[in-house]
């Protein structure tokens, strides 16, 4: 490592960040310190917390075209095994270790000084500049992004484009970013019958051989082979419970939950009327009633490439030599949220050591990740800049 990554303001910034416990929703403190050092640097800042979640809201300029960064200072328990101080942002042989330091408390530092550096060298850019910042992206996150766009919406607040910083790359720096997420939803179902005798099952209706032929079909059959931007749909049953201890009674109520990562080709709704079809095949001559219920964490989204993608591969390739793979890969992120009112791409470190015991980053890439915003920053306002008018 040289000398000057370890004085390097982003390294700097992230392991302030990093010496403060922060484990959702408790961020608080280090959503503090990061709104101190960029009010410090002129940024307008706002602090639309809600429901006990600390979440941040810092503007720099009054103009258009508006580009926000958004990500999160929260992070996982630490867990067992580490051999360092989850909180002690220890650098050592060019690595920076603590709980946050791949995911992603090193993406915020990076784009905040990225910001920094590209305003004082841009002082009349004409644009503004937003960053977003939530506490709640590793818990419940319906407190975190979601509360900032309501927010934001109050206010007449809107992005026309967003990059979010979360770990992209999986080995490599610049090999991958995200420019959309499959969507996540659970499916709860319960399978209500009569109880009865095991010896006399013609006095009983047994809500699980339903219920499992329901199971089989639905995970049997293929969702779709894919779309352009997507790998296909995935379906895994992920609990069938039960809960009778009798070898001898036949249950009255079975209960089951499928979780059902999705592409572009179906929404929740579709997905549900798939359920709901198979089981008016299967359920009515059983006189076992069924219950179906959903929780849909995620949407399916895809940021078309163009001109915004390629300005991002752009200023990737130009500093790292690889122009990355589009990918829509992964779970789900604060994206989700962001789609929704403007463009959205990912990209950030590589995350191999997220959520890990031992978490850490190279300090080299938090300082290249920096120069890469920058670069974005400095190619996109020159791209857009006279796309939009001057009121905000």
């Amino acid at each position: 490592m040289r000398a000057d990554e370890a004085l390097d303001e982003a390294v700097i910034l992230t392991q302030a960040l990093l010496r403060i416990p922060s484990v959702t929703p408790d961020a608080g403190a280090a959503i503090a310190h990061l709104q101190g050092w960029l009010e410090a640097r002129g940024f307008r800042c706002a602090r639309p917390d809600r429901n006990g979640v600390p979440n941040l809201f810092a503007r720099y300029g009054e103009g258009r075209p508006v580009f926000a960064f958004n990500g999160h200072l929260d992070v996982v328990p630490p867990g067992g095994g580490w051999t360092r101080d989850p909180w002690g942002a220890e650098l050592e042989s060019g690595r920076i270790y603590g709980r946050g330091a791949a995911d992603m408390k090193s993406g915020v530092a990076a784009f905040a000084v990225a910001a920094t550096r590209f305003l004082a060298a841009n002082p009349g850019f004409g644009g503004s500049i937003l960053l977003l910042i939530t506490g709640d992206e590793e818990g419940p996150s319906v407190d975190g992004t979601p509360a900032l766009l309501d927010w934001m919406a109050a206010r007449g607040e809107r992005p026309d484009h967003c990059l979010v910083g979360e770990p992209t790359c999986p080995e490599r720096m610049g090999e991958m970013m995200k420019i959309g997420r499959r969507g996540s939803v659970t499916f709860a179902l319960t399978a209500r019958g009569s109880q009865g005798h095991a010896a006399y099952p013609h006095r009983a209706r047994n809500p699980i051989p339903p219920l499992m032929k329901l199971l089989d079909r639905l995970a049997s059959e293929p969702l779709d082979a894919g779309t352009a931007h997507f790998e296909p749909s995935t379906l895994s049953i992920v609990t069938v419970d039960v809960g009778n201890p009798a070898d001898n009674v036949i249950p009255a109520e079975a209960r089951a939950k499928l979780n059902i990562r999705f592409n572009d080709a179906h929404t929740a709704d579709s997905l549900q009327k798939r359920i709901e079809a198979a089981a008016a095949e299967i359920f009515p001559p059983t006189g076992v009633d069924l219950d179906l219920t959903r929780r849909v964490s995620g949407v399916s989204f895809v940021t078309e490439p163009g001109p915004f993608t390629d300005l991002l591969r752009d200023s990737v390739e130009a500093s790292t030599g690889l122009r990355p793979e589009l990918s829509t890969s992964g779970g789900t992120s604060d994206a989700r949220y962001m789609q929704a009112v403007c463009p959205v791409a990912e990209f950030g470190l590589v995350g191999a050591t997220l959520h890990k015991a031992d978490e850490w980053v190279e300090a080299a890439h938090v300082v290249q990740l920096a120069e890469i915003h920058q670069a974005i920053l400095e190619r996109y306002f020159k791209a857009f800049g006279g796309a939009f008018g001057t009121a905000s």
